[in-house]
């Protein structure tokens, strides 16, 4: 099980194929594990790894708070996500690399794309998360954990995860730091002795500050405006993945391609080649 330890917090990661370096940045909402990318929503069919695979070298790992991956109670935001891709490149001695984004994943990869520019070749933002309905949900998962807190107290947080399996995405009473409970004794030991008032005063602030917007989470659209780097949109169409998002992002990145295939249409057999054709150019 290979890991690396990025800014304290152990990163599971897991590296298949030959050629130039692909980091995947996992889709999944708050539970963004390498292997969603054979089991989790559109993903399941297209059988993206093991095809790019065979012209890249794939670097897929758990997102922190995500399965295998650790944590840290604190503000997080998207830059922090970015941060993460970055230090697993410089753990494995990759000084540039494309960037590959699924759902949520796609403002991972933006933020990474405006913090770090000369670590980007090209990229691609396959289904971005966004639109008016998504931001709704996103405060109401958080709201209903922040609410389960207040009547009940961490305790009775850290019972829930351990006592079960589903993710913050199916019971938002766990709130986003539950798999990080469930692994990790010390860490869940930590997390009960927090004053309550001052972690949901966190918790509010970071789910203000993750989903500020009714598109595409992330950076501002003057930052994505000022990128020169050639990337790939691929829309999406349902109520995370509003379509709306993935043409912000077309219209925030000059030059970027816009593959316009609704995702019925997206097969096994179209969107492999589809990417790699981008990347080979």
């Amino acid at each position: 099980m290979p890991t690396a330890t990025i800014d304290g917090i152990e990163t599971y990661y897991e590296v298949s194929g030959s050629g130039p370096p692909l980091l995947l940045f996992s889709p999944g909402g708050f539970n963004a594990t390498l292997e969603n990318w054979s089991s989790f929503g559109i993903y399941q069919r297209l059988d993206l790894l093991p095809r790019l695979a065979a012209h890249c070298t794939c670097i897929a790992f758990d997102r922190r708070e995500s399965g295998r991956s650790g944590g840290r109670v604190e503000r997080i935001t998207w830059a922090d996500y970015a941060a993460q891709g970055r230090g697993l490149l410089d753990e494995l001695g990759i000084e540039r690399a494309h960037l590959f984004g699924g759902c949520i994943g796609c403002s991972c990869v933006a933020a990474f794309a405006v913090a770090y520019p000369q670590r980007v070749e090209r990229m691609v933002l396959y289904s971005p998360a966004g639109g008016p309905r998504y931001r709704l949900m996103q405060e109401a998962r958080f709201a209903e954990h922040v609410a389960y807190v207040a009547e009940h107290g961490l305790e009775a947080v850290v019972a829930l995860a351990t006592g079960g399996d589903q993710t913050f995405s199916q019971d938002p009473r766990l709130g986003p730091w539950v798999a990080v409970l469930r692994n990790d004794p010390a860490f869940a030991a930590r997390y009960v002795e927090r004053n309550a008032g001052e972690y949901l005063a966190l918790v509010e602030q970071m789910a203000a500050r993750l989903f500020d917007r009714d598109t595409v989470p992330g950076p501002r659209a003057e930052d994505l405006m000022a990128l020169e780097l050639p990337a790939l949109v691929v829309p999406g169409h349902d109520t995370s993945h509003a379509t709306s998002a993935a043409r912000y992002l077309e219209e925030c990145l000059e030059g970027s391609e816009y593959w316009d295939v609704p995702p019925e249409a997206q097969t096994s057999e179209t969107a492999s080649p589809r990417i790699l054709d981008f990347l080979q150019q």
